[in-house]
C-alpha cells in the first residue's frame, strides 16, 4: 500500500520539487494513485483541479521566461468566451524569442516576437498582459466573441473591486497597440476594435448589441443611468435610447441562479416602466434563437 500523502498535498496539483520538500521519495510520486499533468508535476487521480491550480504546478517547475498566453491568459483574466474554450484543454504558455519554445505533455507552447507583449502578475502568475492576450485571440475567436473579449477587457464596473482593479486595459491604450500590431489577424483586430465600448458587462449583451447594429438600428448608451423628473437615481440600464425612451436588457442566468438579482432586477425595471420608459427585455432564447423577432419587437418599440 502506497504511504498516505502529507495532508493537503493530494488535493491539489503539486510539484515534483513540493513534494520531496514534503518528504516523497522520487518512487512516492510515481505510484499509481497519482497522475501527471505535465512533466514535474503531480496530483492525485481523483481529484479534478482547477484551471488556476493547474497553471500553479506548471509555475512551480517552469523555466524562467514561461508565461500563460492565448487562452489560457484569457481564462485567468475572466474573459467571457465560448463554452468549448472556457472547458479548457492543454495550458498555453509562451515563452519570447530568442527562448526555446515551452514543450511538455499537457502544454501547448508559443514562441513569441516582442510586439510590445508585457508580463504581468494575475493571481500570483506570469501571464500575458489584457491587451497582448487580445491580439492572441484574434485567430481563435470570431467577430463577435472577439468584441465581447475586448468590451471586457475595457469595462469599469459599477461597483469596483478593489482587489481586482478594473479596467484591464484603457480603452486608448487598447487601441494603440492594436494599430501597432502586425501579426496574424491584424485586420480582424481593427474590425472588433471598431466596435469594443465601454460599458457591457456580458458577452450576450455585447453579442445582442452587434445584432442590433447589424439589423440596421443605431447603437445604444451602454449601462445608462436612468433618473426621474426630480433627478432621482432610478438604476442603470444595459441599453438605452434616451430620445425614444426605450432601454433594452438582456435578462442572463443570474435571473435562474440568484434569486435577490432576480427581485432587485425586477423593482428596477417596473420603476422605469412606471417613470414612462418601454423596456424591451431578452433573455437567451430571444437572442440565439427566436432573433429575428427580438430585433423586431426592438424596432417596433423605436417605431423604426
Amino acid at each position: 500500500m502506497s504511504r498516505a500523502l502529507p495532508p493537503g498535498l493530494g488535493e491539489h496539483p503539486f510539484s515534483v520539487r513540493q513534494g520531496e520538500a514534503a518528504g516523497l521519495s522520487r518512487g512516492r510520486m510515481r505510484g499509481r494513485d497519482l497522475a501527471r499533468p505535465f512533466r514535474g508535476a503531480r496530483v492525485g487521480r481523483s481529484v479534478r483541479p482547477t484551471l488556476l491550480e493547474r497553471c500553479a504546478a506548471y509555475a512551480c517547475r517552469c523555466p524562467p521566461g514561461h508565461f500563460f498566453s492565448h487562452v489560457t491568459a484569457a481564462l485567468l483574466w475572466n474573459v467571457p468566451l465560448p463554452r468549448e474554450l472556457e472547458r479548457g484543454g492543454a495550458l498555453e504558455v509562451a515563452v519570447l524569442k530568442p527562448g526555446a519554445m515551452p514543450r511538455s505533455a499537457g502544454i501547448r507552447g508559443h514562441r513569441l516576437a516582442g510586439d510590445g507583449i508585457r508580463v504581468m502578475k494575475r493571481h500570483g502568475l506570469d501571464v500575458a498582459d489584457p491587451a497582448s492576450l487580445w491580439c492572441q485571440l484574434a485567430r481563435v475567436l470570431s467577430h463577435d466573441d472577439l468584441v465581447a473579449a475586448g468590451d471586457h477587457l475595457v469595462l469599469v464596473p459599477a461597483r469596483l473591486e478593489p482587489a481586482d482593479p478594473r479596467p484591464y486595459v484603457e480603452l486608448a491604450e487598447l487601441q494603440r497597440r492594436v494599430a501597432a500590431f502586425r501579426g496574424r489577424g491584424a485586420p480582424a483586430l481593427r474590425r472588433a476594435m471598431a466596435a469594443v465600448r465601454q460599458g457591457a458587462e456580458s458577452r450576450a449583451e455585447t453579442h445582442l448589441r452587434l445584432a442590433m447594429v447589424r439589423a440596421g438600428l443605431p447603437a445604444p448608451e451602454l449601462q445608462g443611468e436612468i433618473r426621474n423628473a426630480r433627478g432621482g437615481f432610478l438604476g442603470r440600464a444595459d441599453m438605452v435610447y434616451r430620445f425614444q425612451r426605450v432601454i433594452v436588457e438582456y435578462n442572463g442566468d443570474h435571473h435562474r441562479t440568484d434569486p435577490q438579482q432576480f427581485e432587485d432586477d425586477l423593482v428596477r425595471i417596473e420603476s422605469f416602466r412606471d417613470d414612462g420608459w418601454t423596456v424591451v427585455e431578452v433573455r437567451k432564447r430571444g437572442l440565439y434563437v427566436t432573433l429575428s423577432a427580438t430585433l423586431a419587437r426592438i424596432r417596433r418599440a423605436l417605431a423604426f
